[in-house]
């Protein structure tokens, strides 16, 4: 059983971690792999919107995904994309990446080995994941307009479609540890966190939601 404070620290991270952009017209959509393929979904409308011509997906599997993404998350997202109607043509895949660096990374270099000029990238992510990847991309992709967008969903509604509620909580105080952690790690860059939050976060800690933590460095 999930306490009503655990709840409501929950939805205090969920708020902060989400970035709140207006999608508008991109260069290019990319799509971060993960077990949720709301991602997928999410960057097929925005295609179909007209806010991108083209969509790249990235990720390889992880320990969340491998056995019901065996062909790796990219992969997999691709086939969903051709399933909703999008022509093989505006869909590339990077199948390597295996962490949000990485799938910024591989997905700027497979662009630039396709000769796809980018100015500006609709960077769809998890809800609970904007800021991370956001942050991520600032720092390793900074000459370009990053514009975050998710599935449109509130927390209890996003806990519902993916039917474990300690996992989306998990989750949740793992991405808030790397924004506190990452930027001193140069993985990310530096943003203000309000006291609230963090303290929502230490609380979710103590309770006990701490599977996705990142290990600190030694």
């Amino acid at each position: 059983m999930i306490s009503a404070q655990a709840w409501s620290d929950a939805q205090l991270l969920w708020d902060f971690q989400q970035m709140h952009h207006t999608p508008r017209p991109c260069s290019v959509g990319v799509g971060l792999g993960s077990h949720d393929l709301g991602v997928a979904d999410v960057t097929v409308d925005l295609y179909r919107r007209g806010m991108i011509p083209l969509i790249v997906f990235t990720g390889a599997t992880s320990r969340t995904t491998r056995e019901h993404m065996p062909r790796g998350e990219a992969e997999h997202y691709r086939e969903r994309a051709l399933e909703l109607g999008v022509p093989d043509s505006a869909v590339l895949v990077e199948p390597r990446a295996r962490n949000t660096g990485e799938n910024i990374r591989f997905s700027r270099e497979l662009l630039a080995e396709r000769g796809v000029d980018v100015a500006s990238v609709l960077l769809v992510s998890k809800p609970y994941e904007e800021r991370r990847a956001f942050a991520t991309a600032r720092r390793l992709w900074p000459e370009v307009e990053i514009v975050s967008a998710s599935t449109p969903m509130p927390l209890p509604e996003y806990v519902d479609s993916i039917g474990d509620a300690r996992l989306v909580l998990d989750m949740l105080v793992g991405a808030q540890q790397r924004l506190l952690i990452y930027p001193e790690q140069g993985f990310m860059i530096h943003q203000e966190v309000p006291a609230s939050v963090t303290t929502a976060y230490e609380r979710l800690r103590a309770a006990g939601f701490t599977s996705r933590l990142a290990p600190r460095p030694s």
